[in-house]
């Protein structure tokens, strides 16, 4: 699908361009008429085959910095990084599992990292016109939903994520042409971040079907929708 509730040609960079998702929505804004330039990103310095990325590590504020000086305007920036499980580093099961350093290393990945991204990125989003950040969230972080417990530090370092979004959107609101800020739950994706848990999934995408309709979400949400936590499909999940 083309974005159509943009002005064209649009500049958008995707942050973690070398994971399956990330990797995925920067080749369908490539392919993408209305999008003029696609700015990849990644800690490895990695993007999908014919592309090139710069190196963003989110977890260090200086890199992220070093990588927003000079941009110039933005149309749209998504945050597709995250951390779930690696090597030893697994979700917990129950409360004996608890680690300070494994907690702290989740929220570094998925809650700070997506924040000082839109510290250093959102001045650059464009003002007279839509614009959107959008960080990649999970259903898992919503805390109301919440029905079975375990996988601590996951759970809370997203539900930190959805609350600084939900926060951004307040204060950047306050200005004019404030962009639209949105967290997305992409849906079980075949992605290494799900492989070891599909087998509870009752649907599994792939990241070009996930990427395009987050994409689709993107590009039907309004000013109302800024701060909100929404699956692939549009709908509003609750915090």
């Amino acid at each position: 699908m083309a974005l159509e509730s943009f002005e064209t040609p649009l500049r958008a960079a995707v942050i973690g361009a070398s994971g399956g998702i990330g990797a995925a929505l920067a080749e369908a804004l490539t392919a993408d008429p209305a999008v003029g330039e696609t700015l990849c990103f990644s800690r490895s310095g990695r993007a999908p085959t014919g592309m090139t990325a710069e190196r963003l590590d989110v977890t260090d504020e200086a890199s992220v910095a070093a990588a927003a000086r000079s941009l110039g305007a933005l149309d749209l920036v998504i945050v597709a990084t995250g951390l779930l499980h690696d090597g030893d580093f697994q979700p917990e099961k129950d409360m004996r599992a608890l680690d300070a350093d494994r907690l702290a290393r989740s929220f570094a990945v998925n809650a700070i990292g997506p924040a000082l991204v839109a510290k250093h990125f959102l001045p650059l989003m464009r003002r007279d016109a839509k614009a959107v950040f959008a960080a990649i969230s999970a259903r898992v972080g919503s805390i109301s939903d919440n029905r079975v417990g375990g996988w601590h530090g996951y759970r809370a370092s997203k539900a930190a994520l959805n609350m600084l979004i939900r926060n951004l959107a307040i204060e950047t609101a306050r200005r004019r042409g404030a962009p639209i800020l949105l967290a997305l739950q992409p849906g079980t994706v075949d992605t290494g971040l799900s492989k070891p848990f599909q087998g509870s999934a009752k649907a599994l995408m792939t990241p070009a079907e996930s990427a395009a309709h987050l994409l689709a979400v993107i590009d039907a949400a309004g000013p109302d929708w800024s701060g909100g936590l929404y699956d692939w499909s549009g709908a509003r999940l609750p915090w």
